[in-house]
């Protein structure tokens, strides 16, 4: 088992993360579901991120921040430890965005990565 601080460290949100993710969980299709976090194989640059809202699991790492709960599988954990999920509500630009200090490259389009 993880103790606290691993767990903590595997993910962060900003507050504007935490805020936008509110709105979107208090729609009725994501009614008792949590935040996930996650990377698979794929993308321009071999890893990509992925954000969807999800049943807990077993072997899931969970921390919270700014009131939203972020579930993590073990697999994810070990390429994207952490990393910070931000938002912005830009024209250009905008949305969320995850900056992962194990990235080595990352491709134009934000969501793709090479450790």
């Amino acid at each position: 088992m993880q103790n606290n601080a691993d767990i903590q460290s595997v993910v962060t949100l900003t507050p504007s993360a935490a805020e936008e993710i509110k709105a979107k969980i208090a729609q009725p299709e994501n009614a008792g579901k949590t935040l996930r976090v996650y990377v698979e194989q794929g993308g321009c640059s071999g890893m990509s991120y992925g954000m969807v809202f999800d049943e807990k699991r077993a072997d899931d790492l969970e921390s919270s921040f700014h009131g939203v709960t972020v579930l993590v599988d073990p697999f994810s954990a070990d390429y994207i430890r952490g990393s910070v999920v931000d938002f912005s509500d830009a024209l250009t630009g905008g949305g969320f965005k995850i900056t992962n200090p194990k990235a080595k490259q990352s491709c134009g389009c934000g969501k793709s990565f090479e450790t």
